[in-house]
This record gives structure tokens, C-alpha cells and sequence, in this order.
């Protein structure tokens, strides 16, 4: 039997999502899709366990269930893949998937709570019951000929299964996020983007690696990658979509890394951040990365969830934050408006850093250049020398977006007081894109990042590209860091000869009166 290979699983990833589109929203089916996906991955390597033991213990059934103990996870009779497929007809078969999935996070410590999110009994998602029959029981026809056992996936040089399952696990999301268009910027960050970022952020073995809105935890894993062992970093998480979350989970699980239900938390991590130390302060980090919602409006609201100003009992009062609601003293360099959380996001990520500590963070370019409140948290935070480069991004890169974005890479303890400006969002010295352009979504391909990062190494002046810019540059510039005050990338346009432009008119004039006088000829001749 051949082995499954890559394409084989994004294959049926395809096959399995063709049977809810057209019906279901992709930002909803693509739960369906991956959760079964997950099962089946489980079902497998729960198979290949079972068979490895009873080879090594030759059938003696004492010791096999003793063995069962010391495994990753396991599964009872009816938590199976197979046996689901078996009752793929039965009226009943979106509550047989649901007891399954309850089970296995019931059974398994590491899997609590993943399959929270997802209901396979939903006729507000799947239709009828009869409709809803046929869905699930396609959805587990798609999946019965995948083979997912780990000595059965074709793996190249440098891979083992779970690498080779998870990239196509991480595909499939990437996928799903390009249909969902707009709704998708909540769980997915491009994989050249994250891998940008992760480079940014160069995590060590032994690193802590922490995403305070980690969507799909795609941005964690590609970041944690940079390390080259994923064993040898700790990763943390949190996210408030519980749609998102659960696809977290489920990503690191099948990437093998395998992490406490409480590392990935679900919440709100600016009212309710659930990373804390033994003494009840913000838990720090060895690397941050964040690809946070832009501009998140009423991000405060969790802080007084009854509305009323200060705590107090006037109802009919509106709410206004103050930074003393926030017992971890994160906005006491600034409260940021109602209307934008940008800095609200970042005052956390920067208060959740350790002292030798590594940021990246995509934001929107207002972040760059707003005034009032934001403008005072900018001057702060640059004059505490925390901010070490800007780098623009073309535009229609992200999901859910098509306005150009940012990174801001920050660090604690940094040797210069300069901050390194990259406008990646032009051409280049040839006039080339710095980018690939495509018609639905622009691109960074690795050339592109490749230059990003070398100019982020190099430190230089790089024309129409980088700028090292002083403290006393950004002081003159008001603190304004919007990238073309830094980087000239003005392209002059060529120069207009009116006098050949004059005489073009001219001769295109005399060439009508020609035209004109040949038709009023023919119509003459014509009698009209």
C-alpha cells in the first residue's frame, strides 16, 4: 500500500469541504471539516498504538491495558472513527459524533474542551434532519479512505508524520480564511508573515513564546519553529472566539506539541488575562507575537461588565475606563480611546515581557501616527526606548482587510536608542514589487522576506527601503512615526514635453478635418 502523502490529505481536506460549500458559511463548515479531520488523525494513531502493543506484549491483555495507561491519549469503542462510519445511516448519527467528541475530551486531560465549539446535531447549520443525515454521513465517506497512521505518512527529509499532517492541517485553515474573506482575520495570520515574525522574534531552546490572541495558533507554531526543536520552548496562548480557540488546539495537538489545556486559555485577555504567575501578576515571556483585531472597538467593556462609570451603582451612567480598573497597572502610561484597542493590545504585550525580552505585533498604520492619548502612549513608550523597528507591509495582505498594515517589533534592554524604519510596501531600486502582487490577495514570497530580514540585521540606510532613525529624528518629527516621514519612496514622475504634446494635438486635429471631410463626401454621394 502506497503511503498517504501530503497532497493526499489537503485532497480530501478539498473533497470533504466541497460537501457543506454553497451551503454553509466556509467561516463556519471549516469547523465541521477540521474537527473530523482531527478525529480521524486520532482514530489512526489510537489504531497504529494498539497494534505496536499488541506486538510488543504478543496478546497478553493484562499488560496491554496496563501499557494503555502510559499512552499520549486514548479512546473507548464508540469514540472511534470507524465505528461512527459503521452508523454513518443511523437518524441519530449527529448525536453519536457529538457523545464521541464528548468522550474523548471527557477520557483525555490534554484534550478538555477542544470540541466545545462544534455541535455535529445543529439544523441551524445543517439543515433538516434529513439533510443533516446525509451531510455527516458524506463528511465520513470523505474521510474513510485518508490512512493517517503515522508509519503511514510519507514524510521527507528533516519531517516526521505530525509535521507533514499539522502543514496540512495549517494549509486547510489558510484555505478556509481565503474563502471566509472578511470573517477570517480573526483565526488565521499568513504563513510568510508568521514566519517574518518569527524570525523578528528569534526564539531560543528554552524560550517562553506567548500569543495573546492566537486565533488557529498558526503565528505560535510558526514562531516556535524558529527555535528548530518545538520540545525545547514553552508555549502560551489566549483567545476569546471560541471557534478559534478549539482550531488552536486541535493545530498544536496534531504538530505534536503537546501543551496544558491552561496554556491555551480562552477569554478576554485584556479584562480577564489568564496568564498570571504564583503571586497573581501578568505571567512574563521570552518572545511575544501578536496579529491582534485592529482597532477593536469597546475594548474595555470587560472591565465593567455592568456598565457603570468607576464600579459605581449609576446605571444610566456611561462606562469610561480609567487606568486604575486595571489591577495589573498595564494603561497607567495611558488609557487608549474607547473606540481603538491597538494600544490596549500592546500596553499588555509589553507589561507580559520579560527584561531580555522579544515583540512582534501587526498593527494597523494609525498606531504610527494617531494623537491625543495614543500619541502620549507612543512618546512613552518610545522614550523608555522599548520600540526597535517599524516595518510597512503591502496592502491587501491580510485577511478580513485590505488596508496596509505594520509590524512593530519591540525589545527590552536594548544597547541603541535609533529605531529602524522598512518600507516593504514599494518597489525596489530596479522597480520591482517588493511584494507579489495577485488579484484576490497580495503575497510575501521568501525572497521578500529574506530582504526584510536582512535589512532588520544589516541596521543600514537603504534607499527607498530602510532608515536608521535617531531619537532626536523621531523627537523633531513630534514622535510621528508614520514610515514616509523616514523613508523617501517618492518615485518622480517623468517630465512632460508640452511642446510635443502641443503638436500631437495639432496633427491628431488635422487628421479628423481629413476623416470629417471624406465622410461628408460619402454622405453627399449617398443623397443623405
Amino acid at each position: 500500500m502506497s503511503k498517504t502523502t501530503s497532497q493526499d490529505i489537503k485532497a480530501t481536506l478539498w473533497k470533504a469541504a466541497g460537501t457543506f460549500r454553497g451551503t454553509i458559511d466556509a467561516a463556519n463548515y471549516k469547523d465541521f471539516v477540521l474537527s473530523m479531520l482531527f478525529l480521524k488523525y486520532l482514530d489512526d494513531t489510537y489504531k497504529e498504538f494498539l497494534r505496536d502493543l499488541e506486538e510488543r506484549y504478543k496478546g497478553n491483555q493484562v499488560r496491554i491495558e496496563r501499557a494503555k495507561k502510559n499512552l499520549p491519549f486514548v479512546l473507548g469503542e464508540k469514540e472511534r472513527f470507524d465505528y461512527l462510519y459503521e452508523n454513518r445511516f443511523d437518524p441519530k448519527i449527529g448525536e453519536m459524533i457529538n457523545t464521541a467528541l464528548q468522550g474523548i475530551q471527557d477520557g483525555n486531560t490534554e484534550l478538555r474542551g477542544v470540541f466545545r465549539s462544534i455541535n455535529f446535531n445543529s439544523e441551524s447549520m445543517l439543515g433538516n434532519p434529513q439533510q443533516k443525515v446525509t451531510k455527516l454521513r458524506t463528511l465520513l465517506e470523505d474521510f474513510k479512505p485518508l490512512c493517517l497512521e503515522p508509519s503511514q505518512i510519507e514524510v521527507g527529509p528533516g519531517e516526521d508524520p505530525a509535521y507533514v499532517i499539522g502543514d496540512a492541517y495549517e494549509y486547510m485553515v489558510g484555505e478556509f480564511a481565503a474563502e471566509a474573506g472578511k470573517k477570517a482575520g480573526s483565526f488565521f495570520t499568513p504563513s510568510m508573515v508568521s514566519e517574518l515574525m518569527g524570525k523578528l522574534t528569534a526564539p531560543r531552546a528554552g524560550d517562553s513564546i506567548y500569543d495573546p490572541t492566537c486565533g488557529s495558533a498558526s503565528l505560535l507554531i510558526r514562531t516556535a519553529r524558529q527555535a528548530g526543536n518545538l520540545d525545547q520552548v514553552a508555549i502560551y496562548g489566549q483567545e476569546m472566539n471560541g471557534s478559534s480557540w478549539s482550531m488552536a488546539r486541535m493545530n498544536l495537538f496534531i504538530h505534536g506539541i503537546h501543551v496544558n489545556p491552561n496554556d491555551i486559555a480562552w477569554g478576554d485577555t485584556l479584562a480577564n488575562p489568564q496568564h498570571l504567575d504564583s503571586d497573581g501578576n501578568l505571567k512574563q515571556f521570552d518572545v511575544i507575537v501578536a496579529n491582534m483585531p485592529f482597532s477593536l472597538d469597546k475594548w474595555a467593556e470587560g472591565f465593567n461588565p455592568g456598565g457603570q462609570e468607576d464600579g459605581g451603582n449609576d446605571k444610566d451612567k456611561k462606562f469610561k475606563m480609567t487606568a486604575n480598573l486595571d489591577r495589573f497597572h498595564r494603561f497607567d502610561w495611558g488609557v487608549p480611546p474607547a473606540s481603538k484597542g491597538d494600544w490596549a493590545f500592546l500596553l499588555h504585550m509589553l507589561h507580559s515581557l520579560r527584561s531580555n525580552g522579544r515583540m512582534a505585533a501587526v498593527v494597523p498604520h494609525g498606531v504610527l501616527f494617531r494623537g491625543s492619548a495614543e500619541g502620549r502612549i507612543r512618546q512613552t513608550v518610545i522614550e523608555k526606548n522599548l520600540l526597535d523597528a517599524v516595518i510597512g507591509l503591502p496592502a491587501n495582505l491580510f485577511y478580513g482587510t485590505s488596508i496596509p498594515a505594520c509590524i512593530l517589533v519591540f525589545k527590552k534592554n536594548r544597547a541603541t536608542s535609533d529605531v529602524l524604519f522598512i518600507d516593504a510596501s514599494g518597489k525596489d531600486a530596479e522597480g520591482k514589487l517588493r511584494y507579489h502582487k495577485d488579484k484576490n490577495q497580495n503575497k510575501l514570497e521568501q525572497c521578500h522576506i529574506d530582504d526584510i530580514f536582512r535589512a532588520y540585521t544589516d541596521r543600514v540606510d537603504v534607499e527607498r527601503f530602510a532608515h536608521v532613525a535617531s531619537l532626536e529624528e523621531i523627537k523633531a518629527n513630534e514622535f510621528n512615526l508614520n514610515i514616509p516621514r523616514y523613508v523617501d519612496t517618492f518615485e518622480e514622475e517623468e517630465l512632460i514635453d508640452i511642446e510635443a504634446v502641443q503638436g500631437n494635438i495639432e496633427r491628431i486635429k488635422a487628421e479628423i478635418a481629413v476623416v470629417e471631410a471624406q465622410m461628408a463626401q460619402y454622405l453627399k454621394e449617398l443623397g443623405l
